[in-house]
């Protein structure tokens, strides 16, 4: 959850008046306050690029048309919040995101105009590999190198213990985006870039120790809409076998077979639901301890969709991925679930769908 001061979560079940702002950052140098009449910033965990955004506006001058608006837009970027107006002349905003500016388009002479941009992540992806590029020394670090070298000013922090890798050459034309999710698995990690643009190397939240970061209740006072619960075997494995083996430095094979050991777990691996391994391989990973944690990452998220919710709340722009929440439906039943996607709308009304990847009662 970003941080937030103490009335912002109260604030969001209380009638109150949204506030959205979208600054448009141009490569000239200056920057422009959009007045907009709507978008959404759909944020998903599952995806390479984990924000987009789509914004809407009536200001026909946004849309390109010499040689010099082209280069004002073409490398702009979009940072876009969220918040609340507290009823005392006070508001707190959030942020949703820094976008690379990917489209304007829309009826030049009426509008209304649509931008759509991508998070830093597409920077990088887009930036494939002209000639092999190899990488070497410690996941953190290597990782760093891969993201700065598209984007030399970018702030990247890491929460994990770093280690060290196999060196890995990457081919020409392969995606720099997908070499730093290789490597940062090695240590059993993601990353991506956060609302404030920034890129993040961290673990998923484990369900079962994390504390709730919000409450998703039904009733007065609560900002339950609708929801659903669901479960689901279609890609859930209960086992993960990485292997690694690196050539280049002349290092053995290694191999570690992570497997869903809890008996209690409807996915157990000695249990009903059998034996339904997944697979994965990096020449980064060169001990068995590095194979270890790169199969327990992929073991958390292939078994955790064996149970999911789709949940209709009052929209919340702190929420990040990830996040543990506490859903109370209206029969009073309580569970925890943890955040895999939502929409966050730019307008006054607007749904705020989130869905989840896994799921257990809370007492």
């Amino acid at each position: 959850m970003y941080p937030t001061s103490d009335r912002f979560l109260p604030r969001l079940a209380e009638s109150h008046y949204p506030v959205t702002e979208v600054k448009l950052f141009k490569t000239d140098g200056s920057v422009v306050t959009l007045e907009h009449t709507g978008g959404s910033v759909p944020v998903d965990r599952g995806q390479a690029i984990r924000r987009t955004c789509t914004v809407t506006t009536a200001d026909v001058t946004l849309i390109p048309r010499t040689p010099a608006d082209q280069l004002a837009v073409y490398g702009a970027r979009l940072r876009i919040a969220r918040g609340v107006e507290y009823g005392d002349g006070s508001a707190e905003l959030v942020p949703l995101g820094v976008f690379r500016l990917d489209s304007v388009d829309g009826d030049p002479a009426d509008g209304p105009v649509t931008l759509q941009g991508k998070s830093l992540e597409a920077c990088v992806a887009d930036d494939k590999f002209t000639e092999p590029y190899k990488a070497t020394g410690t996941v953190v670090g290597a990782a760093t190198a891969l993201i700065q070298r598209s984007l030399p000013t970018a702030d990247v922090i890491s929460t994990i213990v770093d280690s060290p890798i196999g060196a890995r050459t990457f081919d020409v034309e392969a995606d720099p985006w997908a070499g730093v999710q290789e490597i940062v698995a090695a240590a059993g990690a993601e990353c991506y870039a956060n609302a404030d643009g920034v890129f993040v190397i961290a673990s998923l939240p484990d369900l079962t120790t994390t504390p709730a970061a919000w409450e998703v209740a039904a009733g007065d006072g609560g900002v339950y809409v609708q929801g659903s619960r669901a479960m689901s075997s279609d890609k859930v494995y209960n086992g993960v076998l990485a292997r690694g083996e690196n050539t280049e430095e002349n290092v053995a094979p290694v191999e570690y077979l992570a497997t869903d050991d809890d008996p209690n777990s409807p996915t157990y691996w000695g249990g009903p639901y059998g034996h339904r391994p997944d697979f994965y391989s990096s020449s980064t990973l060169t001990t068995v301890n590095a194979c270890a944690q790169a199969a327990n990452l992929k073991l958390a998220a292939g078994k955790a969709p064996n149970a999911s919710g789709d949940f209709s709340a009052l929209p919340n722009p702190a929420l990040e991925c990830g996040d543990i929440i506490r859903v109370v439906h209206p029969d009073g039943t309580r569970e925890l679930h943890q955040v895999q996607s939502f929409s966050v709308p730019l307008d006054t009304g607007g749904d705020f769908p989130i869905t989840t990847i896994s799921a257990k009662e809370d007492g």
